[in-house]
């Protein structure tokens, strides 16, 4: 019998499907611009470096994710399933973003997670480069939003 893959919990220790599941659904949330959303995805006390900050716990995540997405107007994001081994899944990101002076960035990084038992995140690790780019340099177009389904994902448009 064939195994429902939708069906699967997205629980440690992960599977390769399991962890792809959870990459793309911390990018559907993401793409939300949701911040107490996207908080809930974490532990009361999750742990993160993002880039030079460091923030602790929910309150400090939607603070961080409020400030965040006030100044990269326009934030679209792909994440793509780098490794992934027990409660541990590595990704590697690109997002698109406008500033207040209507300057695109592209920002590239790679995350590092690790999960509790019930599939919520109690650590990330991201390192984040910024790149100018031209309006006409964007690789992402969709509504804001989720990234359909059948958008390219980073491998496909070799980013």
């Amino acid at each position: 019998m064939e195994k429902d893959i939708a069906a699967l919990p997205l629980v440690p220790p992960f599977s390769r499907e399991t962890a792809i599941r959870k990459v793309r659904a911390a990018e559907d949330a993401w793409n939300t611009r949701d911040p107490q959303r996207v908080s809930l995805a974490y532990t009361v006390d999750s742990r993160w470096r993002n880039r030079s900050e460091f923030v602790n716990g929910r309150d400090q995540i939607v603070a961080f994710l409020t400030r965040k997405w006030e100044r990269e107007r326009e934030y679209r994001l792909i994440k793509e399933l780098w490794a992934f081994n027990g409660a541990r899944i590595a990704v590697r990101f690109a997002y698109e973003c406008q500033d207040s002076n209507g300057q695109w960035w592209r920002s590239y990084g790679n995350e590092n997670w690790e999960f509790d038992e019930s599939g919520l995140m109690q650590v990330r690790h991201a390192s984040i480069n910024d790149l100018s780019i031209a309006e006409s340099d964007r690789l992402y177009h969709w509504p804001l939003g989720r990234r359909p389904d059948d958008y390219p994902g980073l491998s496909e448009l070799r980013l």
